[in-house]
């Protein structure tokens, strides 16, 4: 999940601070950011998942006209064989390194490179393949703002009851 481009405005930060529940000042306040060591708003830790919203290929984004999870009709409109990189699988971590805060006016690409894959043995499943993905936030200046690790889970089969 990386957009080529990440447009990063104030009011996108301040929608994403408010749906996380955190009411901090320096999230949409330019006067009260101004009078903080930062000097400006920042976005809140994990705004960068957002971008999500500007890949056109992201599958869990819902598109206008096409069935999707909230669509009522079913359990979920998506079929598992339409899942390339979801199915089967879990979200098991996701920890994010920041090299400097991001704010209005930045412009983040994003490059996703894969990381590390380990094996464990579950009671239940089988065999357990993690796998790690690491994408690297960089600003209109080519600067590494921000890297995101996260890592996914599959069983060897499916857990009984």
């Amino acid at each position: 999940m990386a957009a080529d481009k990440f447009p990063i405005e104030g009011s996108h930060i301040m929608m994403f601070a408010r749906s996380i529940a955190d009411d901090n000042q320096i999230y949409y306040d330019a006067d009260y950011a101004e009078k903080t060591n930062l000097s400006r708003v920042i976005a809140p830790p994990t705004f960068v998942q957002s971008s999500a919203q500007f890949d056109p290929n992201y599958v869990l984004r819902p598109r206008m006209g096409e069935a999707w999870f909230g669509s009522g009709k079913e359990a979920t409109s998506i079929k598992k064989k339409e899942l390339s990189v979801a199915s089967g699988g879990l979200h098991a971590e996701q920890h994010f390194e920041y090299h400097r805060h991001i704010g209005p006016g930045d412009i983040l690409t994003a490059e996703v490179k894969p990381g590390k894959t380990w094996e464990r043995e579950g009671k239940r499943s089988g065999k357990l393949v993690f796998n790690e993905t690491i994408t690297e936030y960089r600003d209109q200046n080519g600067e590494l703002a921000i890297t995101a690790r996260g890592v996914g889970v599959r069983t060897e089969r499916p857990v009984d009851q």
